[in-house]
């Protein structure tokens, strides 16, 4: 067995992995890079591996840094079948005729202003392409084997990161080899924790945040207080938020607080169709998560949604006070975009960052104290005030990561250390090495390794 890291290696984006059993060739997890221009570039680059020579791809969750590179990959000439989970499948159903859709919306207002250096410029792939993608994914249920081809077998467990997310574990030729796409949080309020790692040889790891300890305040503390003081002001809460998993637990928040009379009344907007139909699915899979039906209705009721362009127009010309959410978290496209050139540069309102900025993107940006914003061709003086919200995030910090590691049956002879920032993942491996006397590296970019 072989694996060959394609991708999120020196990033949090862009997460490949290619795994070789004899001539066969399995992807885990397909996703899109993000962020810096010069890794935005490999996802117009040939994939170093011919797509069909891919026999099948397993993925660990929906995101877009996880799955969004598949239409590409079918396009591209993969014959085989996806397979995740059935919430992954569910979410993939939104996220990624969204993706298509946004990519050609922003060729289409390219090429209508002309900012683009490309004549005329052309999206990654299409709405189209997304749709013909999905008609290869099947679905499979947590704690089953089933096999994939090789005589290799797959089983899912709970990851804990977003409705449906997985730890991927494979068997073949005698080894085991698990990978743990993004790892949640052991309290997280709505989702269970990751299941205990099962005995592997080898280990693929996130760390995102391997190298930092989450705040411990609990979030609807300053969440509670960015609100009243907005609500005095009649201030705009600029909201970037992911839709899979972040707007359900801002929701959450904003509910839970509203129940308690802890903020003041005042309009909360929902402006994104997708996060809107993500939110609907909890309501699909009751059994994936800690809500009752109760709780999934005060989630549907603690925002007005708006899905038409037209509402989202007319909300840029509304007065505050108001809370908007709206993607995406990084804010590298969406909605978001046209709330931050309406609202950004007035020093009254407030831009609430509440998850992981990747290098290069605006949210990042924002959150070292840019002065402007490129946006459609355009500076945008940014002199609202901007929060972060570091307690909300959905990964595991280090010491949660080296926590959850410790429950471990058994030391797996190798752990390879992806999917963060380089500090990051340096950091984590150092820990791992340290703290439980694991033999752990961080790959480096198409590195190829024999197990």
């Amino acid at each position: 067995m072989k694996i060959q890291f394609l991708g999120g290696t020196g990033t949090v984006t862009g997460s490949k992995y290619l795994v070789t059993v004899g001539e066969t060739r399995i992807l885990v997890d397909c996703g899109l890079y993000q962020g810096l221009k010069e890794l935005r570039l490999r996802n117009w680059d040939a994939l170093p591996v011919d797509p069909k020579s891919i026999a099948a791809v397993v993925l660990t969750h929906a995101h877009i840094d996880h799955s969004g590179y598949l239409p590409l990959l079918v396009k591209k000439g993969f014959k085989g079948k996806i397979y995740c989970t059935p919430a992954t499948q569910a979410q993939c159903g939104i996220l990624l005729p969204d993706s298509g859709w946004l990519q050609e919306e922003e060729a289409r207002f390219a090429n209508k202003h002309g900012f683009s250096k490309h004549h005329p410029a052309l999206p990654l792939y299409t709405q189209d392409d997304a749709l013909i993608a999905l008609e290869k994914f099947t679905a499979k249920e947590y704690g089953v084997d089933f096999p994939l081809p090789a005589g290799v077998t797959c089983r899912f467990e709970n990851a804990g990161h977003i409705l449906g997310s997985a730890l991927v574990r494979l068997k073949a030729a005698g080894q085991t080899l698990t990978f743990t796409g993004d790892i949640g949080r052991p309290n997280d309020p709505l989702l269970f924790p990751p299941e205990p790692l099962a005995a592997t040889d080898y280990l693929v790891v996130e760390s995102t945040y391997g190298d930092r300890v989450h705040d411990s305040e609990p979030p609807e503390e300053r969440l509670a207080e960015i609100i009243t003081e907005a609500a005095q002001n009649k201030s705009v809460v600029l909201v970037p938020a992911f839709s899979v998993g972040r707007t359900q637990l801002l929701l959450y928040y904003l509910a839970k607080l509203r129940r308690a009379n802890r903020i003041p009344e005042m309009p909360v907007f929902l402006n994104s169709p997708m996060s809107i139909s993500a939110t609907e699915i909890f309501r699909n899979f009751p059994s994936a998560h800690r809500l009752d039906a109760e709780t999934c209705q005060q989630l549907r009721d603690a925002a007005t949604y708006i899905r038409t362009p037209e509402e989202s127009r007319r909300l840029n010309e509304t007065a505050g006070p108001m809370v908007i959410i709206s993607a995406n978290g990084m804010a590298s496209g969406g909605r978001i975009l046209h709330h931050l050139k309406a609202f950004a540069p007035h020093e009254n309102n407030v831009i609430l960052l509440t998850g992981f900025q990747a290098v290069g993107t605006r949210g990042a940006a924002l959150q070292q104290g840019a002065k402007t914003l490129r946006i459609h061709g355009e500076e945008v003086p940014v002199r609202a005030r901007v929060e972060m919200l570091h307690s909300l995030s959905a990964h595991a910090d280090g010491n949660e990561i080296i926590a959850w590691l410790k429950r471990s049956e058994k030391p797996p002879l190798k752990t390879f250390v992806t999917h963060g920032e380089p500090e990051s993942a340096r950091a984590l491996a150092e820990k791992i090495q340290v703290d439980l006397n694991w033999n752990a590296a961080v790959p480096e970019y198409l590195q190829e390794v024999e197990l």
